[in-house]
């Protein structure tokens, strides 16, 4: 089913978005229609794989083929057993099998194995978590239906992207930059940073359209990363249980983002985290929406931010708008998409066994979509010139009376059976995360208003310095009127 401007976006009152962490399509979708020939039920053909697709093996060994993850193994929700590379440097070496792009940048998708054999061998080195046993070609492991039964039920039950792709071939804190504000500034690494470029929450509100950002059990990332954000009122951000407040008691606003919780002990899908634990997250965002009494009118959005190393077969193409005239980090001008990552769209109006795509030769979806949703939605005016051109995912909505059958019903969440390798480390985000509220004006008799985060050594430390961290900042707000 291709995409194309339609009307029916007026029947949605409520986006919602959930964008989870550094997986790739193939990795988690890439065998949803292997046993009908990659054609979905309503006939509709999907870009997945067909069990043949290979990567040279590391040191230029004989070719490993893609497999299937085996369900009820202790590593079946870690793998690929460690966390790949994902900078842009390491994206080049997937992508062209070298850490520069040629030019033209043709992608081959050949350097999966070799990227993570490199990586594995200095991750070894500065003792990162790795999952016992782990070895690079488990990079060509791919889950099933069968291992993630609540993704793969929502995405045969509404409608899967097959050709959605992260806005820059690099790692999550430019890609989410993308989807809060259309730019990422000419950033292309996750080293601690904020946003000035004004976001997506800024216009709705000119516009007043309501939203509001969520965390998991923590005050939301997204807040402390664009400046116009932070200091604005508390009511425009909550947690989970606030979002299944808001949706039981049907006050969800226009527009909801969801993040996940950061830790390596989270829900966020993070490469080694546990995947089981996303699935429960996704069960229970569908259930607290399709319980509301706002559920038929109301669009929910599942992605990724990046693709985290793991591997896909499909090169992403190149005739991406650039969005403003940031210079970007390593030269890279932002003319081309990063790897494709899973996209889900899920509502009443939808019909079940969809595959949604542009047409051929059209701008394809990238995190921009979501943007150019929302501002088709509530007339809201692009921020860059890269939701500008972005399609809208209005086209998918084709049914005028809402579908009562519940794709998810009889459908168990998994558990894993494994050991974390990662438990209680604290995760890169969780770093970045305490660096941001060490800077937050909070009084402070001896160091001023600023006071360099202590040391910390576990996620629980650092998920314990973040919460009193912000909640003195915002006591401090309170008692300034701030």
């Amino acid at each position: 089913m291709s995409a194309s401007d339609a009307p029916s976006l007026s029947a949605i009152n409520h986006i919602v978005v959930v964008m989870l962490e550094n997986r790739s399509f193939d990795h988690m979708l890439g065998f949803l229609y292997s046993d009908a020939g990659n054609v979905s039920p309503a006939g509709q053909p999907f870009e997945g794989l067909t069990g043949k697709e290979s990567n040279p093996g590391a040191g230029g060994t004989a070719a490993v083929t893609v497999f299937k993850i085996q369900p009820a193994a202790a590593s079946t929700y870690f793998m690929p057993g460690a966390d790949p590379g994902e900078g842009y440097t390491a994206t080049n070496s997937q992508l062209f099998g070298s850490n520069t792009a040629p030019t033209p940048p043709v992608a081959t998708n050949q350097g999966f194995i070799s990227d993570f054999s490199y990586t594995l061998g200095w991750e070894a080195k500065e003792n990162y978590s790795i999952f016992a046993g782990t070895v690079a070609n488990d990079i060509m492991g791919m889950h099933t239906p069968e291992t993630l039964p609540v993704l793969s039920a929502l995405a045969r039950g509404f409608a899967v992207c097959d050709h959605w792709y992260g806005s820059v071939p690099t790692e999550t804190l430019p890609n989410r930059a993308f989807v809060h504000a259309g730019t990422s500034q000419g950033h292309m690494d996750d080293k601690t940073k904020t946003f000035t470029a004004p976001s997506i929450y800024t216009a709705l509100t000119k516009q007043n359209v309501s939203w509001k950002v969520y965390g998991y059990t923590a005050e939301p990332l997204t807040r402390m990363t664009f400046t116009d954000l932070t200091n604005l009122a508390d009511t425009y951000f909550g947690q989970f249980t606030d979002f299944q407040s808001d949706a039981a008691n049907g006050s969800l606003p226009s527009y909801s983002f969801l993040e996940p919780s950061w830790g390596s002990k989270g829900n966020s899908q993070h490469p080694n985290y546990d995947v089981a634990l996303g699935e429960q997250f996704l069960h229970d965002v569908y259930y607290a929406l399709r319980n509301s009494p706002a559920w038929s009118q109301t669009l929910l959005i599942v992605t990724y931010d990046e693709h985290g190393g793991c591997y896909d077969h499909v090169a992403p193409p190149a005739g991406a708008v650039a969005p403003d005239a940031s210079v970007g980090e390593y030269g890279f001008d932002f003319t081309r998409f990063g790897p494709r990552v899973p996209t889900v769209l899920i509502s009443p109006l939808i019909p079940a066994g969809t595959v949604f795509r542009v047409a051929q030769g059209a701008t394809p979806f990238d995190h921009t979509s979501i943007l150019k949703t929302v501002e088709q939605r509530w007339n809201v005016p692009p921020l860059t010139k890269r939701d500008a051109a972005a399609p809208d995912v209005g086209a998918v909505l084709t049914l005028t009376t809402p579908r009562t059958d519940d794709p998810l019903a009889g459908v168990t969440v998994p558990v894993s059976s494994g050991t974390n390798p990662s438990a209680n480390k604290p995760s890169h985000l969780q770093e970045v995360y305490a660096e941001l509220v060490s800077r937050l004006p909070v009084p402070d008799a001896e160091q001023g208003t600023h006071r360099p985060a202590p040391r910390l050594e576990t996620g629980y430390d650092y998920d314990r310095y973040i919460n009193e961290r912000v909640m003195a900042w915002k006591a401090s707000r309170k008692s300034t009127g701030s």
